[in-house]
């Protein structure tokens, strides 16, 4: 297992487990514990997990929020695969809004091989992405939020009224059945609230990394989600209490078989 490989499923035992040992670590990954401990104590420094006496802990705290660089890091294939699925949702001659994000910005990657489609956002990686295509991007106002490259605040909310899309691709931090869709940041949630309030249809991209996790601001309320699409890791059991909800659940596999959607 590589370098890059090896700390991506460290990331992965440590946010499965909240705390993991060295040993735990180790026999998951099939490398010493030496290793790991290096490779423990570089994530430290990136801010991706917290280093312990013997181990690691996910940092943790309904306001913790990562970094864009490392959030790319998480669950990268799994967010290339959801892009892959998403992308089937949006039709030549669409209007829709990207929010910000990693998976989001994966989805502007896809789309700009489209001749006829207007892109809304309040991303500045996602009109950077799309601004060599044919696709007629829309930037909102606001402040720069230099965390996550994201435009927000009055001016961005301000921007969205009046805006309709057939549908609007968000992403968040942590999705449960209960709360919906949910982020961190206070500024962030009121952007992506006037971004739902644009759409006919709200789709949200949530790796399995996010499923079943709940953060301080809730952004789209589980009854206003018309699509969800995650991944082949995801629990089965929180995807049944959203469907329960209505919701139409897409799972992205990533050894390129087609997306498993749910049937009417």
């Amino acid at each position: 297992m590589h370098t890059i490989e090896r700390r991506q499923a460290i990331v992965e035992q440590v946010r499965r487990r909240g705390v993991a040992s060295l040993r735990e670590l180790a026999a998951a990954v099939d490398a010493s514990e030496v290793t790991v401990r290096r490779d423990v104590r570089a994530l430290e420094q990136e801010g991706i997990v917290d280093r312990r006496r013997g181990g690691a802990a996910w940092p943790g705290g309904l306001t913790h929020e990562q970094t864009y660089q490392q959030k790319t890091r998480v669950a990268a294939d799994e967010k290339s695969a959801i892009a892959d699925v998403a992308v089937g949702l949006v039709e030549e001659g669409d209007a829709i809004v990207l929010g910000a994000g990693t998976t989001t910005r994966e989805v502007a990657r896809r789309l700009a091989g489209f001749s006829d489609l207007t892109v809304v956002t309040n991303s500045i990686l996602v009109a950077q992405d799309l601004a060599r295509s044919s696709v007629e991007v829309v930037v909102t106002g606001g402040s720069l939020r230099g965390s996550t490259f994201a435009l927000v605040g009055s001016a961005a909310e301000a921007s969205l009224q009046g805006v309709r899309v057939r549908l609007a691709f968000l992403s968040g931090n942590g999705l449960t059945a209960v709360r919906g869709l949910s982020t961190p940041n206070a500024q962030v949630a009121s952007v992506d609230r006037a971004i739902v309030a644009a759409a006919q249809e709200v789709v949200v991209l949530a790796d399995h990394t996010k499923l079943g996790v709940e953060t301080m601001m809730q952004t789209v309320p589980s009854e206003s989600i018309a699509h969800l699409i995650t991944d082949d890791q995801a629990d089965e059991d929180e995807l049944e209490q959203l469907r329960r909800l209505g919701i139409e659940v897409h799972v992205a596999h990533l050894d390129g078989a087609p997306a498993a959607d749910d049937e009417e």
